[in-house]
């Protein structure tokens, strides 16, 4: 089983936002994941970025990889 560490789309027409999650890479975008480990809001300035360290940390130790837009959040936020 691969792990990715992905963004899930919320909200409105015109006002997305995103939870970071953690779920199968086979899996669609919006399916069932398996744990949320922070919240994305791009349509702030700046951009609101919310992220539990401790389990992104734990996640990507365990192997999960990380979107090429998670990765950018996480390099901003210190994690990776």
């Amino acid at each position: 089983m691969a792990v990715a560490i992905r963004l899930k789309r919320l909200g409105t027409n015109k006002k997305p936002h995103s939870r970071i999650i953690v779920c199968e890479s086979s899996r669609a975008r919006d399916a069932r994941i398996i744990d949320k480990i922070g919240f994305y809001n791009p349509t702030k300035n700046p951009p609101l970025v919310k992220v539990d360290k401790e389990k992104a940390e734990k996640w990507l130790k365990a192997g999960a990889r990380p979107s090429e837009t998670v990765r950018s959040i996480f390099k901003r936020q210190g994690i990776v």
